[in-house]
């Protein structure tokens, strides 16, 4: 017989929950940060061990894959060896693998920990979010998750500005070193503060036989999905032989794993899970959640560094004032959860997502100031505060004590598939619309007034001193160059229009959700 909420919450920990919530919310912002630091440090870990830069992206790449498949098998490895002992053993091989790869002398060697390090790391952020649901009472679960969203949303927005930061004064070795004393804090702090719940059941040693079938599946479909979405754009997605063979190996491991799973009696990956509507909805969100959050993320410093000729670390401050209301703001929310059902307060994320998408498309142009760039941050990030939590609490409705573990890792992993893809819109929509737009705008070029615009700035360089033949082609050469950069500044609206119109559908979603009871948590079970 399943465990209810009820019965689970007479249960209650031994250490102020706040004060292990900060413990465990420490180990997954590690984590997540990790997933963005490197991406500033590429071009200095391809000259540090002499390597191309394409070559280097495989450091984000293999961690990107590791990590996507330990994430949905975070339940089983929970009921086998018991939820600390798990976490324990994720922070310690971790840290561990960071200080290695800090110490790499080579990039096969580089990748080699980066590899163990995601798949460690892969345990983090489901466990914290399952340790935080479990260890604070029940109407308070809404600012526990608040706290967890903290790590969550606001990890992708720091970690290129700190990478940025270590890799200039530093090496970027020091990405990967500044690991070691957070994770051994980590360590101590859970080793004495965190007990596992006395409802947590565990497989009795050589009961249950390990699922080779369903974890070879789920390592081929994840593992394709990954790097087919990581390395698409760069090989023209099915124009490559190889990139299509990913997608096909992709959607044949994940159908194969569904079925398999479906009706296995000890199944590595809950797939059973989805058979709930709201967990089902509240995972299709958070994988738009995960699309959206990262693709704003890349879109606004990489259109600030190529336009505007901001450094890293300028263009990562946009993102850092931004993240810094979002803090105050889940505060808030994790507060309104006790008086507004879940499904409403979704749908106010998303209204206002889709709104600050409107005006993010409104705001691009070339002379932006850095005001209104951190302006327009707050409008299309915010309103993430409102998502995460009413989101998490929906997918909890109706499940047993015993499924939070299995639930967390899978919405874990869907949040972060949702980011992978989201990376590879951004980058896909952007090459394939500046062409367009390019190719729109060059029609222009052959107007009596661009004849005329060329032919004046031709005059005024002539005059400054140049040759009558070097001076047309300067001339030509910058009106080519606005062109494209115009060009390349319609394509990020297309952009904003395409996620602004992804976040509405997602707002008239919401109302489809069942309603929860306010400040019940939204883990009401239903057996």
């Amino acid at each position: 017989m399943e465990t209810t909420l009820e019965t689970a919450a007479v249960w209650k920990p031994k250490v102020n929950p706040w004060v292990i919530g900060l413990s465990v919310s420490l180990a997954a912002f590690m984590e997540v940060l990790d997933m963005s630091i490197a991406n500033v440090a590429l071009p200095y870990i391809a000259g540090g061990l002499g390597t191309s830069y394409d070559e280097s992206t495989w450091v984000l790449t293999s961690y990107l894959v590791s990590n996507a498949i330990v994430l949905p098998l975070s339940g089983y490895l929970v009921a086998l060896m018991g939820r600390k002992h798990f976490f324990l053993l994720c922070i310690t091989l971790f840290t561990a693998s960071s200080f290695f790869c800090g110490l790499a002398p080579t990039l096969g060697l580089l990748l080699l920990f980066r590899i163990l390090q995601g798949a460690f790391g892969g345990g983090l952020q489901p466990m914290a979010q399952s340790i935080l649901a479990d260890s604070f009472p029940v109407k308070q679960r809404g600012l526990a998750f608040a706290l967890f969203g903290v790590t969550v949303v606001c990890g992708p927005a720091i970690g290129p500005v700190l990478g940025g930061w270590l890799t200039d004064n530093y090496s970027w070795r020091w990405i990967f070193y500044i690991n070691v004393p957070v994770g051994i804090l980590a360590f101590l702090l859970v080793q004495q503060l965190v007990e596992d719940p006395p409802f947590l059941k565990r497989f009795k040693r050589g009961a249950v036989p390990f699922d080779y079938i369903g974890f070879s599946l789920l390592a081929l479909g994840v593992g394709a999905l990954q790097i087919a979405l990581d390395k698409g754009q760069e090989d023209d997605w099915f124009g490559s032989t190889y990139i299509t063979f990913l997608l096909i190996a992709a959607a044949v491991g994940l159908v194969s794993l569904v079925i398999w799973e479906w009706s296995h009696k000890h199944p590595i990956v809950d797939v059973r899970l989805f058979k709930r509507f709201d967990f089902a909805a509240s995972n299709i969100m958070f994988f738009f959640v995960g699309v959206v959050l990262m693709s704003s993320t890349v879109l606004m410093p990489q259109f600030l560094q190529t336009f505007m000729g901001y450094q890293a670390e300028t263009a990562g401050m946009v993102l850092s004032i931004s993240a810094v209301l979002l803090i105050f703001l889940l505060a808030i929310v994790g507060k309104l959860t006790a008086r507004i059902q879940a499904r409403y307060l979704a749908a106010i994320g998303w209204l206002g997502l889709a709104a600050g998408l409107y005006i993010s498309a409104q705001w691009v142009n070339l002379g932006v100031s850095f005001g209104s760039a951190s302006l327009v941050r707050i409008y299309q990030f915010t309103p993430v505060g409102f998502l995460f939590i009413p989101i998490t609490l929906a997918a909890y409705v109706g499940l047993s004590a015993e499924q939070t573990n299995a639930a967390a890792g899978l919405m874990n992993f869907m949040r972060n598939i949702g980011q992978s893809v989201g990376t590879s819109i951004v980058t896909t929509v952007l090459a394939q619309r500046v062409q367009y737009h390019q190719a729109v705008l060059s029609e222009f070029t052959s107007s009596s007034g661009f004849n005329d615009s060329a032919q004046a700035l031709a005059g005024s360089l002539a005059r400054a001193g140049m040759s009558f033949y070097d001076a047309q082609q300067q001339a030509l050469g910058r009106l080519y160059g606005m062109v494209q950069a115009q060009a390349a500044a319609l394509s990020y609206v297309d952009v904003y229009w395409v996620l602004g119109v992804a976040s509405a559908l997602m707002f008239m979603g919401s109302f489809a959700l069942k309603a929860n009871k306010p400040g019940e948590g939204g883990n009401v079970s239903v057996h």
